[in-house]
């Protein structure tokens, strides 16, 4: 009986999110790349990930399933080794270690997990490529959490390579200061307010359209409704975070808000190579909109993870996330400019909008409520419904090192669903990292997509520089 109450007491259940993660049509994974900057030590990455990753209670459970359908955390033993993967491959008679990473990283990913132990591995590379001397290429269940949480934990088991004893920072662990709080009026406030539920009353209108019957244009983008894209190629590209915050200064708005602009204006630019010269005009009739993973929970604090994994303490976990319907500009505009304005203005609106966080609320609820298998069908209509995913996680702004390896890059992006196009934008310092993971029977060419969002960037920037010397004259 002592027994029982143990084991009943380490069960932990599944957040509503986690639980969708595991649906067969929504099954979702994580695979991110570590370039180090030498040789890697495998020994160093076992041994560093006993004294702190499997000190994290949910890195050391296995997923069960109950007999009322519902799965749940429980704790297990295992070897670390068995999880850290050294392949033995003769690096000698590989021509091109870029196309081999490549191919090796879109292996991993579209290879099922294995459900019986701890849901998380790692591939230790000893090959160079034009970015990195060595790589680690890890692959995540999503039920571990969400992107924010991972790269907070990511961060929290990192160093500073100036001081190997602090952890790394990011522009999200900096405290702001908002000096115009003491300005609100009482009326400011209130029409605050207003805007927020009026914002809000449409965006959630817009929602059940979606849920309902609006269905994206039919583009060569936009993968076939049904279940999950069974084989992804997943790819990345670097390019220089200086670029993307000289368009952000000059024209006054995030980062993010830039990311979403090149994205608008790559995608435009793939687009009107598939269609001919009669067709340009029926673009203009084009509805595109992606998916964006919102993080509803405060900023996972590293200190905290830090913490918890030397002393034991606790920290908040989990799958905290809302969905939001996000519309894309998809035009041949004349002034590049035009797609980063474009991309600030629906992104104000969705940042008033409460659209996330009653999303969240509806799932949790209709979980509850009416089961696992009705909140799958509304979920997998809105991806289908819908044409690709995004989203934007920062990393560290200083060099880090990962168990003694200097960082090079850090590239990741999360697969699953039915969309034949994910893109992720993820920081390292100076650089930023675009993921595409791809349905590669509707995007036969990837690599010409990446390259069109690379060139769009490359645009904006030399209008942005243009804006900026005319202001100069001015």
């Amino acid at each position: 009986m002592e027994k029982e109450d143990q084991e009943t007491s380490a069960v932990e259940p599944l957040s509503p999110i986690s639980q969708l993660f595991l649906s067969p049509t929504l099954y979702c994974v994580i695979i991110f790349t570590l370039g180090f900057k030498t040789r890697c030590n495998p020994s160093s990455i076992v041994e560093g990930i006993k004294n702190t990753w499997i000190k994290f209670p949910r890195f050391s459970c296995k997923l069960e399933m109950k007999k009322n359908g519902k799965a749940v955390w429980v704790p297990t033993t295992y070897e670390v080794e068995d999880h850290v993967i050294v392949p033995d491959i003769d690096y000698s008679n590989i021509e091109n270690p870029d196309q081999f990473i490549e191919d090796y990283t879109s292996n991993i990913a579209n290879t099922p997990m294995d459900m019986s132990k701890p849901l998380w591995e790692f591939h230790v590379l000893n090959i160079k490529t034009s970015n990195a001397e060595s790589l680690c290429i890890g692959k995540l269940h999503h039920s571990l959490g969400d992107g924010m949480s991972l790269m907070s934990l990511l961060l929290a088991i990192s160093r500073k390579t100036s001081d190997p004893e602090a952890l790394p920072t990011t522009a999200a662990t900096r405290k702001h200061v908002d000096s115009n709080d003491k300005d609100w009026w009482l009326v400011g406030r209130f029409w605050f307010m207003i805007r927020i539920i009026f914002t809000t009353v449409i965006e959630l209108f817009k929602y059940c359209l979606t849920l309902c019957f609006m269905r994206d244009t039919k583009t060569p983008l936009k993968g076939k409704p049904g279940d999950r894209v069974q084989s992804r190629k997943v790819i990345h590209r670097i390019i220089s975070l200086d670029d993307v915050k000289l368009v952000k200064n000059t024209m006054e708005m995030k980062v993010n808000d830039v990311l979403l602009g090149m994205t608008q204006a790559g995608l435009s630019r793939y687009l009107s190579r598939k269609y001919d010269e009669d067709t340009v005009a029926e673009k203009k009739k084009i509805r595109l909109r992606g998916t964006v993973i919102v993080n509803l929970r405060e900023t996972t604090k590293i200190e905290d993870l830090a913490n918890m994994m030397a002393k034991g303490s606790k920290s908040r976990w989990g799958n905290f996330v809302g969905i939001v319907i996000f519309p894309l500009w998809i035009r041949s505009e004349d002034d590049p400019l035009e797609y980063v304005q474009r991309a600030k203005s629906t992104m104000d609106i969705k940042k008033l909008s409460m659209e996330s966080l009653i999303c969240y609320g509806v799932i949790k609820f209709a979980m509850k409520m009416f089961g696992e298998k009705v909140v799958e069908t509304l979920v997998k209509r809105i991806f289908d419904h819908t044409t690709l995913a995004f989203s934007n996680v920062m990393g560290p702004d200083e060099e880090t090192s990962f168990f003694g390896h200097p960082m090079s890059y850090v590239a990741a992006s999360a697969l699953g669903g039915s969309q034949a196009l994910i893109i992720h934008f993820v920081s390292y310092v100076n650089k930023i990292v675009i993921n595409l993971a791809v349905d590669t029977t509707v995007i036969p060419d990837p690599y010409l997509l990446c390259d069109d969002l690379v060139e769009s960037l490359n645009i904006i920037k030399l209008a942005a520089l243009e804006k900026g010397v005319h202001k100069m004259e001015v």
